[in-house]
């Protein structure tokens, strides 16, 4: 061969090598944006670092409660009769021994008047009988000085001693008429009682039912009906609510709690139990509870704070402090979590459990402080192995037009 046709044999072959490797880096960059355009796209997850703090380990009731007051009384008169005086209205507040109604009673008063009148007679009886008496005892005092000195016979003496001891008798007796007296006057007095309802206690009236002139019945025995006065003492309130039987053994008198109110949203106050109920109810099937009552600790915190408000509580009955947590929301069954790697792909660890409440879940172990959780478990493709990117916070707060 020549010379001339071996290098164009060489330049053939340079230019299939050239476009060999054309080919092969066009294959490979399809097949790369192939690739990228058919690979899973990250799934956006909230996450939560495993911290230090406190854990604590609570029981909530399972329906909601509500606010009730330490006293509360539903009174009427106990006798029957017509309104002749209402001294006070919803919404007002009383103080211990105030009147809030009086039926008609003038029979009554004008019986305990008459009661009265008696008792003055009586007592003036009583001074004139005894004044008689007091006589007839200085007289048979003296009888006896002048029988020593044997001016009067034996039988004077003994005639003047004996009427001084009938109108002694008689004196004592009229005592015993202002005594009597006196008794007619209490029982007048309680008849009138009878028809005056007075608040047994400070408080404020929740509810009147009855009006000027009308008719107000007693109760009869086992037959409840409406109140005149409803009375509450708002000073003293306490949440009562339904903890389920399970959680119900764990309870102890004594055991601080927390409380919040529909009203006051974003807001606790601070109680403590102050009565478990000894008997278990079944209001529903399944649904057995038992009643536990949480006292405020200040009352005076929440304003405005009524009988009859909805409430919730916690009683907390361990504390841990120090404890390495994370929200339990993050926590799936089994004890187990997603934990974001620092390549960005979601790994599955099981963890070992402490203290825990509907908030925070303390780790003993599996976790250490500064793992990055994955607390947006309900989202689609939020899986074990999935790539994941952590949602800023400004994407996560919607957009205002």
């Amino acid at each position: 061969m020549n010379p001339p046709d071996i290098r164009s044999e060489a330049g053939r072959s340079r230019r299939l090598v050239t476009r060999f490797l054309l080919l092969a880096l066009f294959a490979i960059g399809v097949a790369a944006a192939i690739w990228y355009a058919t690979r899973s796209k990250p799934v956006m997850v909230v996450v939560a670092e495993a911290d230090v703090g406190r854990v604590e380990n609570t029981v909530a009731n399972t329906r909601a409660g509500s606010v009730a007051a330490c006293r509360r009384a539903k009174l009427a008169p106990p006798a029957g009769g017509r309104i002749e005086k209402l001294n006070v209205r919803e919404g007002d507040r009383v103080r211990t021994g105030q009147v809030l109604l009086t039926l008609w009673n003038d029979d009554l008063t004008a019986r305990e008047r008459v009661a009265r009148e008696q008792l003055q007679t009586a007592k003036a009886h009583v001074r004139e009988i005894c004044e008689f008496a007091n006589a007839a005892a200085r007289d048979a005092r003296r009888s006896r000085e002048l029988r020593e000195r044997n001016f009067v016979s034996q039988e004077a003496v003994e005639r003047v001693t004996a009427d001084a001891t009938a109108k002694q008798a008689s004196c004592d007796s009229a005592g015993t008429q202002v005594a009597e007296a006196e008794a007619r006057i209490q029982a007048s007095r309680a008849d009138t009682d009878r028809t005056v309802l007075r608040a047994p206690f400070a408080g404020i009236v929740a509810e009147v039912n009855g009006e000027l002139g009308e008719y107000l019945t007693p109760s009869p025995p086992g037959i409840p009906t409406l109140p005149a006065v409803d009375l509450i003492d708002d000073s003293c309130l306490y949440v009562s609510a339904p903890i389920d039987e399970v959680d119900a053994a764990q309870l102890k008198v004594g055991m601080t709690g927390r409380i919040t109110l529909d009203a006051y949203r974003g807001k606790h106050f601070s109680g403590r139990l102050r009565r478990i109920a000894p008997y278990v109810l079944a209001v529903e099937k399944q649904a057995r509870t038992v009643e536990a009552e949480v006292e405020f600790d200040h009352p005076g915190e929440a304003r405005h704070l009524l009988v009859g408000y909805s409430a919730d509580v916690e009683v907390v009955i361990a504390v841990r402090d120090g404890a390495v947590r994370i929200p339990t929301t993050a926590l799936m069954p089994g004890n187990r979590v997603l934990v974001l790697g620092a390549a960005g792909a979601l790994e599955e660890r099981r963890i070992e459990t402490g203290l825990s409440n509907w908030e925070f879940t303390e780790v003993k172990a599996g976790l250490v402080r500064g793992d990055r959780v994955v607390t947006s478990l309900e989202r689609e493709g939020v899986k074990a192995g999935a790539r994941a990117v952590v949602e800023s916070k400004a994407a996560a707060k919607p957009r205002l037009e």
